[in-house]
C-alpha cells in the first residue's frame, strides 16, 4: 500500500468529485439561481411557477432531452477530434506505433517487443499499467 496506491487513490477521488458530486451540486446550484433570479422576478413566469418543485420537474424534463441531443452531437463530431488530439499527445501511444514500425522494419529490439506485448496484453485484460507504475514499484523496494 504505497506511493502508488495513494496516487490511485487521489484519482478516484477526483474522478467522483469532478465527474459525479460536483456535477450534482453545480446542476441543483443552477436550477435555484435560475429559479430566484427569473421566475421570481418576472411576474407572469412566477404565476406559472408558483412552487420551486413544479418548476425543478418542468426544468428537468426540458433541460434533460436537451442535454441529451447536444451530448449525442458532441459523441458524433467533436469526440473524433478530441481523441485524435489525444492519441497524437500521448508518448505510450506513439512509442507502441514506434515500436510497430520497427518491428516490420526489423529494428526494435526483443525488450521492446515484450514491453509493447505485455502493456496490451494487460490493457485487454483491463489491467493496464504504465512502465511509470512498474519503475515506482522497483523504486520502492530498493
Amino acid at each position: 500500500m504505497g506511493n502508488l496506491w495513494i496516487r490511485r487513490r487521489w484519482f478516484d477521488f477526483r474522478q467522483g468529485h469532478a465527474i459525479y458530486l460536483i456535477f450534482l451540486l453545480t446542476f441543483a446550484n443552477f436550477v435555484l439561481i435560475f429559479y430566484r433570479l427569473l421566475i421570481e422576478k418576472i411576474p407572469i413566469l412566477e404565476e406559472i411557477f408558483s412552487n420551486l418543485w413544479m418548476f425543478i420537474v418542468i426544468f428537468i424534463l426540458i433541460y434533460i432531452p436537451i442535454a441529451i441531443l447536444i451530448g449525442h452531437w458532441h459523441n458524433t463530431t467533436q469526440l473524433k477530434i478530441e481523441i485524435d488530439r489525444m492519441v497524437r499527445e500521448n508518448p505510450f501511444v506513439a512509442r507502441m506505433w514506434r515500436i510497430i514500425f520497427e518491428m516490420q522494419m526489423g529494428k526494435a529490439s526483443e525488450d521492446e517487443i515484450k514491453d509493447v506485448l505485455n502493456l496490451l496484453k494487460s490493457i485487454e485484460r483491463g489491467k493496464a499499467s504504465s512502465p511509470k507504475d512498474k519503475d515506482l514499484k522497483n523504486n520502492k523496494e530498493e
